[in-house]
């Protein structure tokens, strides 16, 4: 055993380096001020303008048009990751993206405490600029702790996944009383706080993070190309440039048929999807190119995993404030305090979920990422029975239960916990070193589009009914669920096994993501 006293970025505390737990706490403050903001948001927009709610005067928008804000601003914060992801690769380094990220949620959510139109709109716009320098970086600095083949990383991720929901739960439980008590605004302000504690607490720990998140010089790569030469080879590139040009051609039909927003949104997916067609033609394995392609498959699991259920936040929430039975002992419980469950389920079962795998593994059993991500999908799919049941008890009685709530978030959690911290484990393990924040970006803009696509379920519910709604998003979940597990052989052969010599690390020592030497090809 080394005997050698350990510098602070050695440091370990309870068999997980110290900078995991300085990162745990600023992204549990960070997703304290955004969990609880969201929790609000609809809420808020739906609320009368004329002053009638308890909780004070609202936007007094319909349901479908707060949903559709919803899931536009929802899309946005993690699709903002990209040039996030970008911005730390090649301008920033990941520590500093994650300090000036900080510090732009601080200004957004003190904007929001203002009571002006204006104020609601440029607080969503800063928080949305925040979020996506902060949030893919903190997660590849997560990452960046491990050594290639640590089976601690893993549990590192769990455990910080158990951050963001401790910041979520708490988010949920308080702003929701301090709203009853003090009004929309008090809440806004509460998430402007908090958010303040986890910059200063960044900002403490940075002892502990001393040899990650740096920004790595590729002067001397001779093997380096920019962003900007990256999208000037598709003019020489046939293959690429043609479905290029199908995808602008989209575009520019989106942009005449739904208006200009969603040409907008086509324009900028058809960039980032040109970027990584030349990404992939770049890369100089085939392993390599392999990992790659295996990658952007996931984040088809991804996009239906959080089209799911990101429900919560929305159709589940108005469901949850206007058409179920929320006493208990005599007292009405705060719709928002009901979004807690999900977070405190996490802590309950995150630490016991990535032991089951990890033991597992050990074992050898099937074990691997994709597969936990397919089981995840499935198991959260079945959360939706429970509200298909909500929906008939409330056809027949004129309301609903609230355990189908609790039900509902269970499954919901436990199929979170197999795919969420695990999938931003996966990306760290397959994702091309120099493009790391970049494929964590992708991952997040992957959640983005999921809570797009669930704004716009949601608003289906004018049209069909949260009955139908509920029924087929459970068929649809099982259905993507089993043909991951159907494809996963040929799938796990083109990791080429990344996760195959996974095991304990004893000793410790300082290591960077973006070591030139890891994932080598053979």
């Amino acid at each position: 055993m080394s005997t050698a006293i350990k510098q602070a970025h050695q440091k370990e505390l309870f068999g997980q380096p110290v900078g995991l737990y300085i990162l745990f706490l600023t992204e549990m403050w960070e997703r304290f001020s955004y969990y609880g903001m969201r929790a609000l948001l609809v809420l808020y927009m739906t609320a009368s303008a004329l002053g009638t709610d308890d909780r004070g005067v609202g936007l007094g928008w319909t349901e479908k048009e707060a949903l559709a804000l919803y899931g536009w601003y929802t899309m946005l914060v993690y699709v903002m990751s990209i040039p996030g992801g970008m911005i730390a690769d090649k301008l920033l380094g990941q520590k500093k993206a994650v300090l000036i990220g900080a510090i732009i949620l601080c200004l957004g959510h003190g904007v929001l405490v203002l009571t002006d139109t204006w104020a609601f709109y440029t607080g969503l716009g800063l928080v949305i600029l925040g979020v996506g320098l902060l949030k893919p970086n903190i997660s590849t600095m997560v990452g960046g702790l491990y050594k290639e083949g640590d089976i601690r990383r893993d549990k590192g991720f769990s455990i910080f996944y158990i951050g963001i929901n401790t910041g979520a739960m708490l988010a949920t439980l308080v702003i929701g009383l301090v709203v009853a008590e003090w009004g929309w605004h008090a809440g806004f302000g509460l998430a402007g706080v908090v958010m303040l504690l986890g910059l200063i607490n960044y900002l403490f720990g940075q002892k502990y993070l001393k040899e990650v998140g740096n920004l790595v010089s590729t002067k001397d790569d001779v093997n380096e190309i920019s962003y900007g030469q990256l999208y000037s080879k598709l003019f020489v590139s046939p293959k690429q440039l043609i479905i290029g040009v199908i995808l602008l051609l989209i575009s520019a039909y989106g942009w005449y048929e739904l208006g200009w927003a969603y040409g907008l949104l086509f324009l900028f997916l058809t960039a980032i999807t040109a970027l990584l067609m030349m990404i992939y033609k770049e890369l100089d394995s085939q392993v390599f190119k392999d990992r790659f392609l295996v990658l952007l498959l996931s984040f088809i699991m991804v996009i239906v995993f959080w089209g799911a259920f990101e429900q919560a936040g929305g159709l589940m929430n108005l469901y949850t404030d206007s058409k179920t039975n929320r006493v208990l002992l005599g007292w009405e419980i705060p719709t928002v305090m009901f979004q807690s469950l999900n977070a405190g389920f996490i802590i309950l079962f995150a630490t016991l979920v990535a032991s089951i795998w990890a033991k597992r593994k050990l074992k050898g059993k099937e074990a691997s990422s994709l597969f936990k991500m397919a089981v995840g999908i499935i198991i959260m799919g079945f959360g939706f029975v429970f509200m298909v049941f909500a929906a008939m008890q409330f056809e027949q009685s004129g309301t609903s239960s609230m355990i189908w709530l609790v039900l509902a978030y269970f499954f919901h959690t436990i199929g979170e916990l197999c795919l969420s911290p695990v999938a931003l484990s996966f990306i760290t393990k397959l994702s091309p070193i120099k493009y790391a924040s970049l494929m964590m970006g992708v991952y997040f803009a992957a959640t983005g589009l999921g809570s797009k696509v669930a704004g716009i379920v949601g608003e289906s519910a004018s049209d069909f009914g949260e009955y139908a709604v509920f029924l087929g998003i459970f068929v649809f979940t099982i259905i993507i669920g089993s043909l991951f597990i159907i494809i996963l052989k040929p799938l796990k052969r083109l990791t080429h096994g990344a996760e195959d010599n996974e095991r304990e690390m004893l000793e410790q020592e300082p290591y960077e993501l973006a070591d030139p030497d890891i994932n080598k090809a053979n």
